[in-house]
């Protein structure tokens, strides 16, 4: 049967979406419009360019271009399975590839991206309905494979062979912003922030008991720029001073300091006329220097709180790295050569800094307030001009007319402390008017109480934001800010003394955030968490979480069920999805459950069905007649009995499940037939499982094996094999234990796909519990991240870093994982409750509304480290990512591949 008779035969109808008028390729310039290049070669064709003159989105920018596309049965429309060129053959063809399934990650669409200025691809983070081109962004499709980390299978040919009017070179910045003069009332500012003080000493968050400390050294910083007089600037020294084993060393007073926390301390005592030599009883500045890491991982070795040769150890994130340099050189010392050479290599193609201590080869994307930092650090520093120069210039060419910055790429609206730094490292740098444009948009985004919000038009004052401001506004930075008065010009004159107001550079605070409010205790407010899953908004009357336009995401349904089996806190909630799932609920497309797993189809997805069953235990429900179907059943014959040839890609290896795409689904899938009571069944699934683990002791993301190793994927592959018993598997388990715990960052989280990540960290607590004995303080640790990652209507944000607000995936697996229980032993009784009515394609009854994924794809425990709407799909499909798929959570539901691209898609929805 031929793939198109079969699509048809399954009632499926592959969108094709055609292009509009396609704006002629001249009207694009290196400054006006984005151009986007399809490389037809591996269908012996060439590569074809289309111009859009008013980019709105990647998605879009490929449509106005000239070019059609297709999805895929499984994902949608989202995820673009196939590209012609106008009225054109679509490639690969329905003989190449059905389009039914996520195509693999070796024959693929990738998506690439480079800005002006920029020589090299880079693997977009996002799919392309999240991403915004600018003018001047040149965009690439190309068909093949790539790698989890997207070093491979790049464009042939340079961002400049196919740029308007032949690229070459970075464009002229632009010219000066046009925005009116403005002031910022530094007074009032500095009022609104001695206001926030606690008995005039620190500043506490609401709901907490205990200090933010980070927030008090901001207030410090503040105060002093606006009134080197003020009353309160004492007290909070010494508080800071009484309270520096809290802050900076609490790993003990022995023990390596956060480079971030000291460094803070560092400069409130340096601003203030202090000696961080001596400081709370410790010589911030030597503590510091004796803690500089000579290698970092590539060692070999693991050296805790080192990413690289030159880190202050624990810095975790480039301003941290900044900010430890600049208290070093205002004290005076010699900073050593690797600390400075580690900032600049920072540094993107584009001139911009990243927020993240990358490596060389690693995914650069820098932002305006980590590159107004490190500017500044190495204007201080010295023998830098090359690179300060570089930033210097991407600041220019990043300022809106208005004098505004966004606070990080893609982002429309002007952020008040991406454009407090820049100004900051603007004035700095002699570039007056760039810098007087940004203090103008300032002020007029500063609140009727002096303070400022986080963006514009925002209407709720926040001390991240006010403090930069307060510097950039005060026409200093974190350099040369002191209270102390300037001596008099020598010899003395009949004129009034002159006296040098504070010279200018950026100030610096924590990576771009949204101040998340931290909950009471040292875990993640489950409650609200809970609240915040079950509100209107998410959970309408128990039912499906969707897409928004009526496509239900019934994997992400079942994390939904997870995590609220795992709190107890809304049994009746869960009852209503757990109905919904079981009774054939059909959403308004038509779907049920089971066309989501495919059950009983030859494309049944082994990963899907196992994720279902696994709730259906949990709760109590019988897998053998759940959904309509014998879901144990429909898991012993997805398992593989040989590797599948060509063109039938349905079996990694013998033990995998069928069209299983990650460690992910293979884990899920174990951990179901076993709670089923088919060990035996599940042997050459474990076995095959066990195979997949590195020498390390960690397991990849995808199947087939690739050579990373990630967290989200050991959690899993532990706990399935700590439930499957044996002594292999035990020794295994430890090993996979041991390997997660390493990898915990200084802050508490976990790496993940982009950065800090709120998914990983919450999958290690699950699987560092399994002997929660042993990893007490690692679990200890990471609940407190989760707990600062959580925002004040409950939801987490993705990550620590990158875009801010509250994340529904990411959300499902922090609120699960907080509790550190197994999916391998997770048990609900939903004993007491009341059945729910279950919809049917016509019912009025509203979705579970995922306002922050468009995808409707097959959903899963997905690492979302890219935030934004959708995320976790592969990067091609415009269905949104955060960088690679080795953040396990594909969970089940789209075919190996998709795990792999699915970290930089993002999109118009789906997600794996």
């Amino acid at each position: 049967m031929s793939a198109a008779f079969l699509l048809l035969a399954m009632s499926v109808t592959l969108v094709t979406v055609t292009p509009a008028a396609a704006d002629p390729l001249g009207d694009c310039t290196a400054t006006k419009g984005a151009i986007v290049a399809v490389d037809f070669g591996p269908f012996a064709g060439k590569v074809e360019r289309g111009c859009d003159t008013t980019p709105t989105t990647g998605y879009e920018l490929l449509h106005e271009a000239g070019f059609t596309t297709e999805g895929t049965q499984h994902d949608g429309p989202a995820f673009i399975c196939r590209i012609g060129l106008g009225s054109g053959t679509q490639y690969p063809t329905t003989g190449q590839e059905s389009c039914v399934l996520t195509p693999p990650a070796t024959a693929y669409w990738s998506y690439w991206i480079a800005s002006p200025g920029q020589s090299k691809w880079t693997y977009s983070q996002y799919g392309a309905m999240d991403r915004k081109p600018k003018d001047g962004d040149v965009d690439a499709w190309v068909f093949g494979g790539t790698d989890i980390g997207g070093t491979t299978g790049m464009p042939t040919f340079t961002p400049d062979d196919v740029r308007a009017g032949g690229g070459g070179g970075s464009p002229d910045p632009g010219g000066t912003p046009t925005a009116a003069p403005g002031e910022i009332d530094v007074a009032a500012a500095a009022g609104w922030v001695a206001g926030t003080l606690k008995d005039g000493e620190r500043v506490v968050d609401d709901g907490a008991d205990t200090a933010n400390y980070l927030l008090t050294t901001e207030a410090a910083y503040a105060l002093a720029a606006a009134d080197t007089d003020s009353a309160n600037l004492d007290k909070i020294a010494a508080f800071l001073a009484a309270h520096a084993d809290d802050y900076a060393y609490a790993a003990g007073k022995d023990q390596a300091p956060d480079a971030t926390a000291a460094a803070r301390l560092a400069l409130v005592a340096e601003v203030t006329e202090g000696d961080p030599h001596h400081f709370g009883g410790h010589d911030l500045i030597a503590d510091l220097l004796n803690n500089v890491c000579t290698a970092g991982p590539e060692s070999g070795t693991f050296d805790p709180g080192c990413t690289a040769k030159g880190d202050f150890r624990n810095a975790s994130y480039g301003d941290g790295q900044a900010l430890a340099l600049l208290a070093v050189l205002r004290a005076g010392a010699e900073p050593p050569a690797a600390t400075v050479e580690r900032l600049t290599l920072l540094q993107c193609d584009d001139g911009g800094v990243t927020g993240i201590l990358i490596r060389p080869g690693e995914y650069c994307e820098g932002d305006p307030a980590t590159t107004g930092l490190v500017a500044l650090a190495l204007h201080e520093a010295g023998g830098q001009d090359a690179a300060v120069a570089k930033a210097g210039t991407y600041l220019k060419k990043a300022q809106r007319e208005d004098g505004a910055y966004p606070g990080y790429t893609g982002s429309t609206a002007g952020s008040v402390h991406a454009t407090a730094y820049a100004a900051q490292a603007l004035r700095a740098l002699d570039d007056t008017a760039q810098a007087d444009a940004a203090v103008s948009w300032l002020s007029r985004e500063q609140l009727d109480g002096g303070g400022f919000g986080f963006e514009e038009a925002a209407t709720d004052p926040a001390l991240y934001a006010t403090g930069p401001a307060v510097l950039a506004g005060a026409d200093t930075d974190l350099a040369r800010l002191t209270t102390k008065k300037p001596d008099p010009t020598d010899p003395p004159t009949t004129d009034p003394p002159t006296t040098e107001p504070p010279t200018t550079e950026p100030p610096t605070t924590e990576p771009p955030t949204t101040d998340p409010t931290l909950p009471a205790g040292e875990g993640p407010d489950l409650k609200k968490g809970v609240a915040y899953l079950t509100s209107a908004a998410n959970l309408e009357q128990g039912q499906y979480y969707g897409d928004g336009t009526g496509r239900a995401d019934f994997g992400l349904t079942i994390d939904g069920a997870y995590a609220l089996a795992a709190t107890g806190l809304n049994n009746d909630k869960l009852r209503g999805i757990v109905d919904f799932l079981d009774k054939g609920g059909k959403d308004p497309g038509g779907r049920t459950l089971q066309d989501w797993t495919r059950t009983g189809t030859k494309y049944a997805l082994g990963g899907s069905i196992g994720k279902a069953a696994l709730l259906a235990e949990t709760v109590g429900r019988d897998p053998r007649s759940f959904g309509g179907k014998d879901l144990i059943a429909a898991l012993n014959k997805a398992v593989c009995t040989a590797p599948s040839t060509a063109p039938d890609r349905g079996c990694a290896a013998k033990g995998a499940y069928t069209y299983a795409p990650s460690v992910f689904s293979q884990s899920l899938a174990i951990m179901a037939q076993v709670r089923a009571g088919e060990k035996t069944a599940a042997q050459e699934p474990i076995a095959y499982l066990e195979s997949l683990q590195h020498g390390s002791g960690a397991w990849p993301s995808l199947i087939p094996a690739t050579d990373d190793s990630d967290v989200d994927s050991t959690a899993i592959a532990a706990m399935a094999l700590d439930l499957a018993g044996d002594e292999k598997a035990g020794k295994a388990v430890d090993k996979a234990l041991g390997w997660i715990a390493g990898k915990q960052l200084p802050d508490g989280g976990f790496p993940g796909a982009a950065g800090n990540s709120v998914n990983s960290a919450a999958l290690a607590v699950q699987g560092l519990s399994l002997d929660a004995k042993r990893y007490a303080a690692q679990i200890a640790r990471a609940r407190k991240f989760l707990a600062g990652q959580q925002n004040t209507d409950g939801g987490f944000n993705v990550a620590k870093e990158g875009q801010r607000g509250s994340n529904l995936r990411a959300s499902t697996q922090a609120v699960g994982g907080a509790t550190g229980i197994s999916f391998g032993t997770l048990e609900r009784s939903l004993t007491g409750t009341t059945e729910q009515p279950t919809p049917s394609p016509s019912s009025s009854t509203p979705l579970i509304v995922t306002p922050d994924d468009s995808s409707g794809g097959t959903g899963g425990i997905v690492d979302t480290d890219g935030g934004g709407s959708g995320g976790g799909a592969l990067a091609s499909t415009g269905v949104q990512v955060g960088a690679l798929v080795g953040f396990a959570a594909l969970l089940a539901g789209a075919g190996w591949r998709v795990v792999v691209v699915a970290r930089r898609r993002a999109s118009a929805g789906g997600r794996i």
